[in-house]
C-alpha cells in the first residue's frame, strides 16, 4: 500500500491520486501528523482512528460525497474523537527547487527564542529561519516528512514583492520539493506564492494536538 509521503512526493511531482470521487484513510506517519487532505475529487483521512467510524460519518453527512473529508460535521466529529483540535482549511502548493544561491541578502537566525522559531517548532521539525530585510523565511519539515515552508512580511516591507522574493529565495534553499499552506482569503500570499512559482495542488487541514500561539503578523 502507498504510503503518505510516496503519495505526496508523487502529487509533487504532478501525479495526483484518481479523481475517483473515493474518501481513504491512511495512517498517521507519526502521532503528531493528522489531519485531511483534498486532491479534485479524492480526499484523504490522516488518522489512526478505526476506518469504519471515519467512513460511517461521512455516509451520514448531507454532502456531495467528494467533499465530506472537509465538511465542517465531519471536521468537528473528527477532531472531537481525536482530542484535537482542528486547523483552518489551507489551500496546499508546491514549488519544485531552484539551482543556484538566492540573490536576496538572507542572514540565519541561530536564537532558539525567536517568536518565529518557537511557533515552527510547535509544527515542524528540523526548523531553520532566515532573516531578511523586512522578512523572516522558516523551513522545516511538517507532515509526512515533508519540507515545509513559511514566510512572513514586516508591515512596513509589505507591497514591496518581498514576499514572493522570500518563497522564491526557500526554493533555492530547499534542494527538494518544497510545500506551502496559505489560508485561501490571503490573496497577497497566495499570489506571493504562485508568482515565485509555487502551484496549487489542493487543500488540507492539519489537527493538532495543541494549538500554539502565534505570533503577531
Amino acid at each position: 500500500m502507498e504510503t503518505l509521503r510516496e503519495m505526496l512526493d508523487r502529487v509533487a511531482r504532478d501525479v495526483f491520486p484518481a479523481a475517483d470521487g473515493r474518501t481513504r484513510v491512511v495512517p498517521q506517519p507519526s502521532p503528531r501528523d493528522a489531519g485531511v487532505l483534498a486532491f479534485t475529487a479524492h480526499c484523504v483521512v490522516v488518522t489512526d482512528e478505526d476506518p469504519a467510524w471515519v467512513y460511517e460519518v461521512l455516509r451520514d453527512l448531507d454532502c456531495d460525497p467528494p467533499a465530506g473529508a472537509l465538511h465542517p460535521a465531519f471536521l468537528a466529529a473528527l477532531a472531537e474523537r481525536t482530542g484535537r483540535r482542528a486547523e483552518t482549511v489551507d489551500a496546499l502548493l508546491v514549488g519544485t527547487p531552484l539551482p543556484g544561491a538566492p540573490d536576496l541578502a538572507l542572514t540565519e537566525i541561530r536564537d532558539a527564542g525567536h517568536p518565529r522559531i518557537r511557533y515552527a517548532r510547535e509544527r515542524r521539525e528540523e526548523v531553520r529561519a532566515w532573516q531578511a530585510d523586512g522578512g523572516v523565511l522558516v523551513l522545516g519539515r511538517g507532515m509526512a516528512g515533508r519540507l515545509e515552508v513559511a514566510v512572513e512580511v514586516d508591515e512596513r516591507a509589505r507591497e514591496k514583492g518581498l514576499g514572493r522574493s522570500l518563497a522564491g529565495a526557500a526554493r533555492q534553499l530547499a534542494g527538494e520539493p518544497l510545500w506551502a499552506q496559505v489560508a485561501p482569503g490571503n490573496a497577497r500570499s497566495l499570489r506571493a506564492f504562485q508568482a515565485a512559482g509555487y502551484r496549487a495542488v489542493g487543500a488540507e487541514l492539519l489537527l493538532q494536538r495543541k494549538m500554539p500561539v502565534c505570533p503577531s503578523e
